[in-house]
């Protein structure tokens, strides 16, 4: 998995981007009928009712635009939000409070919506022990953030991208040759390029674990699109050997099933990319 370190380059690389999409060659707008030295107030209001998250991004892209913005967090991350609650409050340069507007609110209204799907699915897991995954099934460009966002929910991330850990799925194993070339194959890539990654591989059917197993060497089997059913025998095969994580159309009404089985991931795309964003705004005060 990625350091803190990478992960707070990723987000700083975002906002540097996003500042450049939005702003270009200035906020005329703004510039056009607000004086430069002109200083003023604004809090982040709620329209709607779930968990915040985005705060401490925001905090960070007021930074970015002007160290002169100063802002009161009155409401955290992670916390339950509703209808009429003030966030935070920003006090400094209007233009800059102005520049900032539409990407703290386009983040944190989408970040909001994923951090609340996480939390209600996480409700679904308490008591069970499995732990709930994100996938890489993220907005292009945005993916820090939105695992940010599950991590704020309550949820665990996956591997970040293609480059921190091996997940061997069904095309690999097909172009590979198989379940065994392809495991055998990645052991001996990874040591001779000295890569210290963890492999996941993706079983389709019960005779595919049987095989996982049999090669071993693999850090977490991946049940793809498994019946809760099969789900239990597979647990039951894998007995300890090596990590289980479930996935594949597992939503609100199967979650609880799926873990009842004894897996220790469930991971889920749901939980980013099918979100309807918190309802957020920014108010001159």
């Amino acid at each position: 998995m990625i350091t803190e370190e990478q992960f707070e380059h990723e987000i700083q690389l975002i906002i540097a981007n996003a500042v450049r999409e939005d702003v270009g060659e200035g906020d005329y707008s703004s510039l056009a009928c607000i004086p430069e030295e002109a200083t003023g107030k604004a809090e982040l209001l709620v329209k709607d009712h779930g968990y915040i998250a985005g705060v401490s991004f925001a905090d960070r892209v007021f930074s970015y635009i002007d160290h002169n913005l100063k802002m009161d967090v009155l409401i955290p991350d992670g916390n339950a939000v509703r209808f009429g609650d003030v966030v935070f409050r920003i006090e400094g340069p209007i233009q800059s409070i102005l520049k900032a507007e539409r990407l703290v609110l386009n983040a944190m209204q989408r970040m909001s919506a994923i951090a609340t799907k996480t939390r209600s699915y996480m409700k679904l897991l308490d008591g069970t022990g499995t732990k709930l995954l994100d996938t890489r099934k993220t907005t292009p460009g945005i993916r820090a953030l939105e695992k940010w966002a599950v991590r704020i929910g309550g949820g665990e991330n996956h591997r970040f991208g293609l480059y921190d850990m091996v997940m061997l799925k069904d095309n690999h194993i097909d172009f590979a040759g198989g379940i065994s070339m392809a495991i055998a194959k990645t052991k001996a890539y990874l040591k001779e390029n000295h890569l210290p990654l963890k492999i996941i591989v993706e079983a389709r059917n019960l005779d595919e674990v049987s095989e996982i197993l049999k090669v071993g060497g693999v850090h977490r089997i991946l049940l793809d699109n498994f019946s809760v059913g099969d789900t239990r025998k597979a647990v039951k095969l894998i007995r300890g050997r090596c990590q289980t994580e479930s996935s594949g159309g597992i939503n609100e009404q199967t979650l609880r099933n799926y873990a009842a089985c004894g897996v220790d991931y469930i991971s889920s795309g749901a939980i980013t990319h099918s979100v309807h964003n918190m309802d957020l705004s920014l108010k001159a005060v």
